[in-house]
């Protein structure tokens, strides 16, 4: 005895929808990614900051060694 197989039919092209993001769901994240990388980057506009941070050493080596190459 074999099972019947159920297949879905596929959805014609006035079936399918289309999904689209709003506006914001693309900014508010971007903002975010800039404004923590900035803080990062530049870690003396922060109010809590104080010493020196190793992602900073980090980011500036970094630096260095891109620099090296020709």
């Amino acid at each position: 005895m074999s099972a019947p197989v159920l297949t879905r039919p596929r959805p014609t092209a006035a079936q399918a929808r289309v999904t689209r993001l709003p506006w914001w769901a693309l900014a508010l994240p971007t903002l975010a990614f800039i404004t923590l990388l900035v803080l990062i980057l530049n870690p003396s506009d922060a109010q809590a900051a104080t010493g020196d941070p190793a992602i900073t050493h980090l980011v500036e080596r970094v630096q260095r060694l891109l620099a090296r190459q020709p």
